[in-house]
């Protein structure tokens, strides 16, 4: 066999150079071929012992094929002598040739190619000396993998079943108008809507706030009082409901259909509803489609390998990009984690104060304003003084102890005590003084508490909050004394939105004669709000106060058991039995009455609304199954954990979770064990939110107390605690025009692209890689589908080809 090398050792010429080394003919070469060989070959013990024991070597030698390759060269030193002879036979007899899956092990002598010695060569042994393996059988060399191969038809079949899943997200998303770009009040003038096709409103203008949101740059100053000597400031607008403007009637109508869902009808395109709302019956099979999904084995398999990847590339990135994360935070100016804006998107407005703040306003009514009629009970009217002698308490007995507001350990996993901790000093009667709006004294308290929190937010100016308040559904009176209450109280804030939370307490109200059937409660709820979006005059500060109002939320312990009671669930109508329908009965109906509201609104140029309830806080995981196919976000979210497809496609879709691992702490979950921070990693979009601040916190700035605990206990970056903030911003209802002051010009375009450093003080690098992952996780389910599309670098969600229509249409 021929050598690849061929040395000529003649001897140096007198002038120190050596000859150039030519090929000697006659030589021949000994050659021991190597083969890798398949496990499963067939071949004799000691043959295969051999052949083991020479791959354990290479290992333990530390060199591969292409470096020992690479460690001999055929050119000789010029002082080539007996020492170096002996040298470059040494080093030439480890060289290995690669040819495809054959190696040869060479050593150059003066005129030929021979076996090396044992002690030389760290790959033989005595016994092994002058074997050859060329006898061997050889493996077939195998060739590229074909594309159409590459992935199987069961694989392929599951990723068809993961994008149907974030398909029909999509389908319910945009019917019911929740994406990016689908409310009006995301006009305001810096971009135009998309299609003016979708308004029917001839007048229809940019959204403007009213009252004027303030300027960039602005300091609280107190109203109430006057330093002499300094120049006259010009006054902030003030809220006046004589200057809000009242829209004229609509000539479209609306009524309830036999499946319980609100229709909205124009009488010159006949009788059939303008907007097709999915029925019940299409929203189960839809859900049922998705729960088989995320319970498939394989499905579950693959997903939590995903997250884990996720989760170590996570890992990765931060140990390479940490130094550099922190060096362009340096180079902002100004701006740290303090004046970043964050939105406190989870709280309730009837413990949206701590307790000291709620104890010291008590004392002070106690000690100012004792005579005043309060309460009527027993068929008297009794005085702040009266309700607290029959307390046998004074201003001087009271304390946090006494309040007894704060959830202790006896209301782990007992969210009936935790309801109870509402009642101040475990009066019924004090909460519904203090901290109800429907009252005998028309929540006149609870509006000064109100305001006296709005001035804290006011005076932080970089806190925001999304305070949910109640409508029950047991009257449809309720939406109106809301509403006056707010606008007569003049509780505005630019730091607040509101969102409202119904209950799911049908069996209450069931029980105590209150509604006769579930369609009482629907009734109830979107009877007025669809009169005062045909004729807003018919209810004038419900209008008004509707523009502050982000959403909907639907609250209860998740922990009930739900029974199924009927093979198939009827209409709300014919519901009228004492059990209260399951979380997905009511679902369905907030969604379909909503998405009808909203298409309506959109189309008079009225702001839309969102649906963002409690799911996975505890109960059963379906509840976030029906959550992923109707809601923008969700509170809570911890029992995502226990559902990693589930949770594979929340991240897929950027789901926003709003978390509150002090309210989990105290309720469901240890704080250690919470998952908020194996999310963040992972890449879902999470925030933080402090739920019920009267009951888990202590200080005057709960968010801040939240984001603390939190950075402490999971050693959060600075960059980390930006994202968080930043991610609260994007999930909050606030208007286009405020978001665009708070996160950049063009906020809504992923990646750095919607990025503004100089005012959220997330690293364009951080939010790079966030985006550069989601992009590669979709491609990977829709590039390997059964019929697959085209990559793309823009994550291909509703909210992203929403912001290209706005990007264009600037």
């Amino acid at each position: 066999m021929e050598s690849k090398y061929d040395v000529d050792s003649s001897p140096p010429t007198p002038g120190g150079t050596s000859q150039p080394l030519s090929t000697a003919s006659s030589a021949t070469a000994s050659v021991i071929e190597l083969s890798i060989v398949d496990k499963d070959a067939h071949f004799p013990y000691d043959q295969e012992k051999k052949l083991q024991s020479l791959e354990e070597k290479m290992l333990v030698h530390g060199r591969t094929p292409a470096e020992a390759s690479s460690s001999f060269s055929p050119t000789l030193s010029p002082n080539f002598g007996p020492s170096s002879e002996r040298r470059a036979s040494s080093i030439a007899s480890n060289t290995t040739a690669i040819d495809g899956f054959r190696m040869a092990q060479m050593s150059p002598s003066r005129n030929d190619f021979s076996l090396p010695p044992a002690h030389d060569s760290p790959f033989y042994t005595e016994a092994e000396e002058g074997s050859s393996l060329s006898h061997l059988p050889q493996p077939p060399v195998p060739g590229p993998i074909p594309a159409h191969t590459a992935v199987t038809e069961e694989v392929k079949a599951m990723y068809s079943a993961l994008n149907k899943c974030l398909e029909l997200r999509d389908k319910y998303i945009s019917i019911s108008l929740q994406n990016i770009g689908d409310n009006p009040r995301d006009y305001d003038g810096a971009s135009k809507h998309p299609d003016p096709k979708k308004t029917h409103d001839a007048n229809l203008k940019p959204w403007k706030i009213y009252p004027k949101p303030p300027p960039p740059h602005w300091h609280w100053t107190d109203k109430s009082k006057v330093i002499s000597g300094e120049p006259a400031h010009e006054s902030e607008e003030e809220f006046d409901f004589a200057k809000c403007d009242i829209p004229r009637s609509d000539e479209w109508t609306f009524e309830v259909d036999e499946r319980g869902v609100y229709q909205v009808y124009d009488a010159k395109k006949g009788a059939d509803p303008l907007f097709n709302i999915p029925t019940l019956r299409e929203y189960f099979v839809d859900l049922d489609y998705v729960l088989s999904v995320i319970s498939d084995g394989p499905t579950k398999s693959f997903a939590f390998r995903r997250l884990k990847y996720l989760q170590s590339k996570w890992a990765m990135y931060s140990l390479l990009n940490e130094s550099q994360e922190m060096a362009d935070m340096k180079r902002v100016p100004h701006r740290d984690f303090y004046n970043v804006r964050k939105v406190d998107t989870h709280v309730h407005h009837s413990s949206c104060m701590n307790q000291k703040h709620l104890l010291r306003f008590i004392k002070s009514k106690m000690k100012k304003n004792p005579d005043d009629v309060v309460i009527f009970r027993d068929g008297k009217e009794l005085t702040l003084a009266q309700v607290f002698e029959s307390l046998n308490l004074t201003a001087y007995d009271l304390s946090i102890d006494t309040l007894d507001m704060h959830a202790h350990q006896d209301s782990f996993h007992r969210f009936d005590k935790f309801n109870l901790k509402y009642n101040p000093i475990g009066e019924s009667r004090l909460r519904e003084i203090f901290l109800k709006t429907d009252n005998f004294i028309q929540g006149r308290y609870l509006a000064e508490l109100t305001r006296e929190v709005m001035t804290d937010l006011e005076q932080s100016k970089y806190q925001n909050c999304e305070w949910r308040i109640s409508i029950y559904g047991r009257s449809q009176s309720e939406w109106d004394k809301l509403a006056k209450w707010v606008v007569h109280n003049k509780l505005y804030s630019h730091n607040v939105r509101w969102m409202i939370q119904i209950p799911r307490l049908y069996d209450v109200y069931k029980q105590n004669g209150s509604v006769k059937n579930f369609e009482d409660v629907l009734r109830n709820v979107f009877q007025p709000l669809f009169e005062v979006t045909k004729d807003p005059a018919s209810h004038p500060e419900l209008h008004v106060f509707l523009q502050r109002v982000i959403g909907f939320d639907s609250v209860d312990d998740e922990s009930k058991a739900e029974r199924r009671i009927y093979k198939k669930f009827p209409y709300p109508r014919v519901w009228d039995t004492e059990q209260s329908p399951p979380y997905s009965y009511w679902l369905y109906y907030m969604f379909a009455n909503m998405a009808s509201l909203n298409n309506w609104r959109q189309a008079r140029g009225f702001n839309t609304f969102v649906l963002r309830p409690h799911s996975g806080e505890a109960g059963d995981t379906d509840h976030l199954t029906s959550a992923f196919l109707t809601s923008q976000c969700i509170s809570h979210g911890i029992l995502l954990r226990k559902v990693p497809a589930l949770q594979y496609l929340y991240y897929l879709r950027q789901i926003g979770v709003a978390m509150s691992p002090l309210s989990n702490n105290a309720l469901f979950l240890a704080y250690e064990r919470n998952p908020l921070k194996a999310f963040f990693e992972t890449g879902l979009n999470v925030s933080l939110s402090t739920d019920d601040p009267l009951q888990f916190h202590f200080t005057k700035e709960p968010l801040l107390e939240e984001y603390s605990v939190a950075a402490h206990i999971y050693k959060l970056s600075q960059s980390s605690l930006a994202e968080l903030a930043r991610n609260s911003v994007l999930q909050s209802g606030f208007e286009m025009e405020i978001k665009r002051h708070w996160l950049g010009q063009q906020w809504y375009l992923p990646g750095a692209a919607g990025n503004d450093i100089n005012k959220t003080n997330v690293p364009n690098i951080r939010l790079e890689y966030r985006h550069q992952t989601l992009s590669e996780e979709l491609d990977l389910i829709r590039t390997n589908q059964d019929a697959p599309m085209a990559p793309s670098t823009l994550a291909p969600t509703a909210e992203n080809v929403a912001a290209v229509a706005m990007g264009k249409s600037r």
